[in-house]
């Protein structure tokens, strides 16, 4: 069964960070093109970063404008898991957060998504 289960999220005051991690079951991430997505209470799901490999290298990876130099997304092939490095986190960043699968083949199609995991930034 596919699956993609994330965690890591919490409450966290404002300036702190967290690690959210987003662990594969039934497919080998770094065969996908990946991305981390967010929505927040009363928007839209908008993306916050998102990754292509080529022969297990990184090729192409593209941060939202509000997140590029605080967040980073790496990934541990052993273990099957993709991480997100939030650091230097702001109110503004409370929202749901999930991981999606998928491919690009001039835009971004992603088939497989997680349940989400919370965060709040918040003193």
């Amino acid at each position: 069964q596919l699956q993609l289960v994330e965690s890591g999220g919490g409450l966290v005051q404002p300036g702190g960070s967290l690690r959210l991690s987003c662990a594969a079951s039934g497919l080998t991430l770094d065969m996908y093109t990946i991305g981390w997505f967010r929505q927040a209470p009363g928007k839209e799901r908008e993306f916050v970063v998102r990754i292509r490999w080529r022969n297990s290298i990184t090729y192409y990876v593209d941060y939202e404008d509000s997140v590029r130099g605080r967040f980073t997304i790496s990934r541990d092939n052993a273990k099957n898991t993709v991480y997100l490095q939030m650091n230097s986190l702001k109110p503004e960043d409370t929202a749901i957060y999930y991981c999606a699968a998928g491919s690009y083949n001039g835009r971004y199609k992603f088939d497989y998504w997680g349940q989400g995991t919370q965060v709040t930034v918040s003193s």
